[in-house]
């Protein structure tokens, strides 16, 4: 191709500089492994810049491919952000890809942080996600969870952060409660105060979240190519 369609990130946004300078590092990362592709970064919540500050330095490319960096699909997919790119009037110009959700690629990173930070066979197993209120976003995390279990050959319960129950903080303590040791596998993008949550949960073993690593690189580039390639299968 003669001018590749651009992509546009959108995270979540945090008002931690370590969780921002994260995503800022995913972004890069991501122009490093799809050379010629125009990657711009914008957040749907809490910082800037927009979608609207963002969208008008793409408008030269041919199309803007959205990937939403989510876990899960819940209101900011479902509905803030296309209803942000109506407000910025650029609806027609734009083609968003779902979420990374529970893509496989991504139980990969979330199993290599587990493993570094000391999980060991045995371990009562807990999944750390921020939670939603939308249950479809729930049941990826629960298909996450069971998709991490089968990597390690053991159950992986799911606890979560913010919306929805059961609280991980009340899943780590039944499982200490029985005399287990307990490790948490972390369902979150960027360091921020769920990830806090997450290490003061009680857990022996309290991993890193994904982050700049090697799978979620690979989800978003795969979520680029697939939009491509659904293009042009319809053309």
């Amino acid at each position: 191709m003669e001018s590749w369609p651009a992509l546009l990130l959108v995270a979540h946004g945090t008002r931690e500089a370590a969780g921002t300078e994260v995503v800022r590092r995913l972004a890069a990362s991501i122009r490093l492994r799809l050379p010629g592709v125009p990657v711009r970064l914008a957040f749907a919540d809490v910082r800037p810049p927009t979608l609207a500050q963002v969208v008008p330095a793409l408008l030269g490319a041919p199309e803007i491919i959205v990937v939403p960096a989510f876990l899960a699909a819940g209101y900011h997919v479902r509905h803030d952000i296309p209803g942000q790119l109506v407000a910025a009037g650029v609806a027609d110009r734009v083609q968003v890809s779902p979420a990374l959700g529970a893509d496989p690629l991504l139980v990969d990173a979330a199993e290599a942080r587990l493993r570094a930070a000391g999980w060991r066979p045995g371990d009562a197993t807990v999944l750390a996600a921020a939670g939603s209120s939308d249950p479809g976003a729930r049941a990826e995390v629960a298909v996450a969870a069971r998709a991490l279990g089968r990597r390690l050959g053991c159950p992986v319960r799911v606890g979560y952060l913010a919306s929805g129950a059961p609280k991980l903080a009340d899943v780590v303590a039944e499982l200490r409660g029985d005399g287990r040791r307990v490790a948490v596998a972390s369902w979150l993008l960027a360091p921020g105060v769920f990830q806090r949550r997450l290490a003061s949960a009680g857990a022996a073993v309290a991993a890193a979240p994904l982050g700049v690593h090697r799978g979620v690189l690979d989800a978003v580039a795969a979520r680029y190519w697939d939009v491509l390639a659904a293009r042009s299968a319809v053309a």
